[in-house]
């Protein structure tokens, strides 16, 4: 069950944080590599400053490197030090974390990782467990049924949890592995499949925004809408990250993961409660609907692309083939766009464009909703035929914002219109703002599943994308493959399809 949770609120009567009260053990596995001191260690150490942390808390490391605790807790410090985080609370932090050398192909190291975790736990009170998988996705299953060999998953009055990353396998048959060797020791509820867009400000802001006004709701269906674009563009290339990447090419890298979760929060129905599996059962439903891709007609509705050398804010960029840890001849898509339908009532017929690339002209995540035009122009005298129809923008980054565009008459005496924006920007009067990865570790310590991905949802992403996979991984699909250059907003061939996208 969650731990309960008290209530954080400023002095002014803001809505702050809800701080978990259950004492625990959080236990990192791959502590000593990039993901856990860019984005797992500082965030635990941000909560500790806020005080969203237990008061019965320890953190254990947990790697195969050989080193002591105070070496362990060392390297934290620098790197929180490098990165400018507050150290206010570091001594009383640090006394908390510790660490254990761990061979993750020795069954025998995971027993004594067990005693370790056990004789923190009599010393410190904390009986709970948090397992943190910060390690390649290679390692999961051995880590899951390692835990499971030692007893580390059962819960025998206090509660397991384990958070795995990202990429939940790289194709239908390898997820459900994946999940196979997750359940031989851990039960649906004790797993957190972390997508950390669902933690972006904007983001959770989507559901409060559609189902908490009724200006927007009774609008937000085939009868009113004329399309939604959802785009994810990112300046830089692939960067350190080739291993993984030149493997897995945009489609699963975020089309999988983000891209979708984005559409479902857009798409789905109303559910009866804010609560995690009501609102997970809502999204289901979104993917159960997915209209499948024509493979005889891929062209249609999928565009892929690869960057070419270009300019970039006046330096010169290599092309994606000549990157580091790249190979020369590789197919592997660094842009995509696709054309998507929603087979249910709501949406029968409205077409959503999801695009994400590398390397594009500038960095932004957005939705844009864009209602059809009024259906009579009583102006057709004066303006024409076509007046420019409303806009809703659901801006992610680098901006959270909300804008909506509408019409209104231009100042003097002649009959013109203009395009007004109403703009709502979400850095305005917040009194505490928690990053993507602070809010994620927030909610598991409070065991709400609601910013999770759950196994079903996966299932049907893959289901709905694997087709292409299979499409576009053979070598003579090399023709489906645009270049584009390097700082330009993708391959020319997506405005020729749809030229109505603005990509």
């Amino acid at each position: 069950m969650p731990g309960v949770a008290i209530k954080q609120g400023d002095a002014n009567g803001g809505c702050l944080h809800e701080k978990p009260s259950d004492p625990c053990a959080i236990v990192i596995f791959g502590a000593t590599g990039d993901l856990s001191f860019r984005k797992i260690l500082p965030s635990l150490q941000a909560l500790s400053c806020d005080k969203g942390l237990p008061e019965d808390c320890i953190i254990i490391g947990v790697a195969r490197s050989a080193l002591s605790i105070d070496e362990f807790r060392q390297r934290i410090r620098i790197s929180l030090e490098e990165n400018g985080a507050a150290m206010n609370n570091w001594d009383s932090f640090s006394q908390r974390v510790f660490y254990q050398s761990v061979d993750l192909t020795s069954m025998d190291a995971f027993s004594e990782l067990a005693e370790f975790i056990k004789a923190k736990g009599n010393e410190f009170g904390t009986n709970n467990t948090i397992f943190h998988l910060a390690v390649p996705p290679t390692a999961y299953e051995t880590i899951a049924r390692g835990l499971a060999h030692a007893g580390l998953s059962r819960e025998n009055g206090n509660w397991v949890r384990l958070i795995v990353e990202k990429p939940f396998g790289h194709d239908l048959v390898s997820s459900h592995r994946l999940n196979e060797a997750l359940m031989e020791g851990f039960s649906e509820h004790q797993i957190y499949r972390i997508d950390h867009y669902l933690a972006k400000e904007t983001v959770q802001n989507i559901l409060m925004f559609r189902f908490a006004n009724a200006i927007f709701e009774p609008l937000w269906n085939r009868r009113y809408i004329e399309s939604v674009h959802i785009t994810a563009s990112e300046k830089l290339g692939v960067e350190h990250r080739a291993g993984y990447y030149d493997h897995a090419g945009v489609l699963r890298d975020m089309f999988q993961n983000h891209m979708m979760q984005l559409l479902a929060l857009v798409a789905m129905e109303p559910p009866s409660l804010y609560e995690a599996d009501r609102i997970r059962d809502e999204k289901t439903k979104v993917y159960r609907s997915l209209r499948p891709f024509p493979t005889n007609d891929l062209d249609s509705y999928l565009v892929l692309g690869q960057y070419a050398a270009g300019m970039m804010d006046g330096q010169f960029v290599p092309s994606y083939v000549k990157e580091p840890g790249v190979a020369s001849d590789s197919l592997t898509p660094t842009f995509a766009a696709m054309k998507i339908f929603i087979d249910n009532w709501r949406w029968q017929g409205v077409p959503f464009y999801i695009t994400s690339g590398k390397r594009m002209a500038e960095k932004h995540t957005e939705i844009e909703v864009r209602f059809k035009e009024v259906p009579h122009s009583m102006y057709r005298n004066i303006l024409g035929e076509h007046i420019t129809a409303n806009r809703l923008t659901l801006s992610i980054q680098p901006r959270e914002e909300v804008r909506l565009t509408f019409q209104a008459k231009a100042p003097g005496p002649a009959m013109c219109l203009r395009n007004v924006t109403m703009d709502f920007d979400y850095s305005q009067g917040s009194p505490i703002r928690l990053s993507a990865y602070e809010k994620v570790l927030l909610e598991v310590l409070l065991g709400d599943h609601t910013l999770f991905w759950r196994q079903d949802s996966i299932n049907l992403c893959w289901s709905f994308l694997t087709p292409i996979l299979m499409e576009c991984d053979c070598p003579d699909q090399a023709e489906r493959l645009h270049l584009y250059k390097a700082g330009t907003n993708g391959p020319h061939r997506v405005r020729q399809c749809w030229p109505d996208t603005e990509v």
